[in-house]
């Protein structure tokens, strides 16, 4: 009784750290004053990020142990479980977003020349 009501609770929780992981890496307001020290201000973004995708898969890990739980024997692979699946898409979505964003920053968006 206790597992079924603490499964989508792990769920909701690993969903919003993924949301609040996602949040920081691409939604976060730079301090304008940090305008002069751009590299400080990426390595604060990435060192947030990171601490945040420790969190987030220690959530998920939670999560993937109470969902393995809950299934008959034999117990499932703790991978194969819906939070981990979840976190797995998610971050390497996120990863692949988050450098094509900082290539296309770097090389294209503020470039002065045209690359046509």
């Amino acid at each position: 009784m206790l597992l079924e009501l603490a499964k989508p609770v792990a769920l909701l929780l690993c969903l919003l750290s993924l949301l609040a992981l996602f949040h920081t890496v691409f939604l976060t307001m730079e301090d304008p004053h940090l305008l002069l020290q751009p590299h400080q201000a990426i390595r604060d973004r990435i060192f947030d990020s990171l601490l945040l995708l420790i969190l987030s898969a220690g959530i998920s890990l939670v999560g993937g142990l109470i969902f393995r739980e809950s299934e008959p024997l034999p117990p499932p692979s703790l991978s194969t479980t819906l939070p981990l699946q979840i976190f797995y898409w998610a971050t390497s979505i996120m990863l692949v977003l988050f450098f094509l964003a900082w290539f296309l920053e770097t090389h294209y968006i503020f470039s002065p020349s045209i690359h046509w």
